[in-house]
C-alpha cells in the first residue's frame, strides 16, 4: 500500500466507500463522479500504479478483476452492453495512480466518447 494513494486509503478503511464487492484481492465501489447511471470502479487491494506497472505475478489478479467486472455488469442489469475503461498514465487520462477499471453503463455509449 502507498500512504498517499487515495485508493489505498479506501482499501485500508481510512476513507469511506460502500463496497459492492470485496474479495481477498479486489474491491469495487461506485465512482463519486459518475459519467453514466452505472459507473463502478474495480481496483486491486495491492497498490499497482497502472497497467504499465503490472508484473508477471499479477496475471491471476487481472483475471479476477475481469471476471468481477463481468459479474458486476450482470448484477447491475447491463445486458444491453457496457464499457470497461482503464486509463494509463497522465496522457491516458489516469487521475489516480492506482490501477482501476471503470465499469460504465446504463445508457447508450457512443464512440469516440464525448
Amino acid at each position: 500500500m502507498s500512504e498517499n494513494c487515495l485508493f489505498c486509503k479506501i482499501v485500508n478503511g481510512t476513507l469511506e466507500a460502500d463496497f459492492l464487492l470485496e474479495t481477498e484481492n479486489i474491491v469495487a465501489f461506485r465512482d463519486i463522479n459518475p459519467v453514466a447511471p452505472v459507473h463502478i470502479l474495480i481496483i486491486p487491494k495491492k497498490h499497482i500504479a497502472s497497467l504499465a506497472h503490472l508484473e508477471e505475478e499479477d496475471e491471476s489478479l487481472m483475471g479476477e478483476i475481469v471476471k468481477a467486472t463481468s459479474d458486476l455488469a450482470d448484477q447491475e442489469g447491463l445486458a444491453e452492453g457496457y464499457r470497461v475503461v482503464v486509463n494509463t498514465g497522465s496522457h491516458g487520462g489516469q487521475s489516480v495512480a492506482h490501477l482501476h477499471f471503470h465499469l460504465i453503463g446504463g445508457r447508450s455509449l457512443q464512440w469516440p466518447p464525448g
